[in-house]
């Protein structure tokens, strides 16, 4: 696809531009800033806005949020790509969206954010002191306990559909039982939290909901399973472009490398924390995995293939 035909699409989305070096600046529909400062430099498919720090190694996000269907269609074509809707259509036939299992919170669930908690709260608080969770982790990821039923001696950490039904709950000992984790027999294949998540800014994503909650905003875990190019969690990545940051634990390199190869092969922007000398991000200070985080590596089909080379 020529340049000139990628800014007429661009002009029709933005609006005017000029061009500074080698670099186009339209206004920013993300921030609305008065001035021209949303930066595209077309040879490299890159952008970023200078005032709201908005980038991405791939112009097609710009075209995909903002642009018509019939622009996003011209994008794709030209460049000889197409949906991943389109192509699960044709090669596995159309997907028929299943309604999601009913699954309640447990009976006895008392929820930790209530400012009146009984004295059995105790003991959960303290098992969440101990790793480091603190009351806005509470009151943001909706934490409670059982103190009696199946799920004795737990915390309970819920996950919420795009409806705000419970699709899912993840529960904890805090007793010491021999089972650390017991979580209700329904399918994995749900997004965690899908009702918190902004699928057009970057994911973190983690191996278990503890990780989740050190790794900030936009956090998914996989809860131990992997993705696959059928799963619900896969298949929403790739149908908006979203950004994806890959920080699993380090014994889980060989499901890291298949996540990257994954993703690589539908073009996913992808980088990797390298959590070393942690065992997984559950154990890091929240400042620390942040900053990691910042200089997380970039990875393409190159550099990904010479790092893989360089650790045999």
């Amino acid at each position: 696809m020529s340049e000139d035909k990628k800014l007429s699409i661009l002009k029709e989305i933005l609006g005017s531009y000029y061009v500074s070096n080698n670099e186009y600046l339209f206004f920013c529909p993300k921030c609305s800033h008065h001035k021209k400062k949303l930066s595209i430099n077309l040879a490299k498919n890159v952008f970023k806005c200078w005032v709201c720090d908005w980038a991405g190694k791939n112009v097609y996000r710009i075209v995909r949020k903002y642009g018509t269907q019939q622009l996003r269609f011209d994008w794709r074509s030209f460049d000889q790509q197409i949906e991943i809707e389109s192509f699960a259509d044709k090669l596995f036939g159309k997907r028929e969206e299943a309604l999601p299992e009913k699954i309640s919170l447990p009976q006895n669930f008392i929820s930790l954010a209530n400012k009146q908690l009984p004295k059995t709260s105790i003991y959960p608080l303290n098992y969440l002191n101990s790793r480091s969770v603190d009351k806005n982790d509470i009151i943001k990821w909706k934490i409670g306990y059982c103190s009696d039923g199946k799920y004795s001696g737990r915390v309970v950490i819920p996950s919420f559909g795009l409806t705000g039904h419970v699709s899912y709950f993840v529960t904890r000992a805090y007793d010491g039982a021999w089972k650390k984790y017991l979580n209700p027999s329904i399918s994995r294949d749900i997004i965690f939290n899908e009702l918190y998540l902004d699928f057009d800014e970057e994911l973190t994503i983690v191996e278990g909901v503890f990780d989740a909650i050190k790794a900030g905003e936009n956090a998914v875990p996989l809860l131990g399973s992997s993705l696959n190019e059928n799963s619900s969690f896969f298949r929403k990545i790739v149908k908006n472009d979203t950004p994806v940051c890959l920080a699993l634990d380090a014994d889980a390199e060989k499901k890291q490398d298949n996540l990257i190869r994954l993703f690589l092969k539908y073009d996913i922007e992808v980088h990797k924390v390298d959590i070393y000398p942690y065992k997984d991000v559950g154990e890091m200070p929240k400042e620390e995995f942040l900053s990691k985080k910042q200089s997380a590596a970039f990875l393409n089909s190159d550099n990904y293939l010479l790092s893989k080379i360089a650790r045999i």
